[in-house]
């Protein structure tokens, strides 16, 4: 297997506006994806989201960095790299979410990217991309249902 990327296609029942207010904010983001997140949906911003209680020692913690911001198109951050250290294309994880206005709703692609650039031996870089692909296989179904949901009609 490659490790190389993590590439999906969902179509949503919302427009490219919701959506990216669904992958970009904040308060969306906690409805279907992190236990927390603390980040300004502009390029250059720094910012972090939490898995697990934020109170608890067992929170898992990652730092993102934004890299496009560009509504309601297109938005990219940089993430899994270490405390201290400013994101870069060889010590972190490339996402982003292209939107793509669809009839009455958007085809949103996702992509993840990055692993084989981490450097990590091969047990490493294996374990990392499928506890990702498991991840999102997870949470990308979230957010379809979570944006559907914001648009349904009573």
């Amino acid at each position: 297997m490659e490790y190389g990327s993590i590439e999906r296609e969902l179509r949503i029942d919302a427009t490219p506006e919701v959506v990216y207010a669904v992958i970009s904010s904040p308060e969306h983001l906690r409805e279907w994806w992190p236990d927390d997140a603390e980040l300004d949906p502009v390029p250059g911003a720094t910012g972090a989201i939490t898995f697990g209680d934020p109170a608890s020692p067992d929170a898992k913690i990652e730092a993102l960095t934004v890299l496009e911001a560009d509504p309601p198109r297109r938005f990219a951050f940089r993430w899994v790299y270490d405390d201290g250290e400013s994101a870069a294309p060889d010590n972190s994880l490339l996402v982003t979410f292209d939107l793509v206005p669809s009839g009455d709703g958007t085809l949103l692609r996702f992509k993840e990217t990055g692993f084989r650039e981490r450097g990590w031996e091969a047990a490493v870089l294996e374990e990392a991309y499928l506890d990702h692909v498991r991840g999102w296989d997870l949470f990308l179904p979230r957010l379809v249902t979570y944006a559907n949901r914001l648009v349904a009609r009573p």
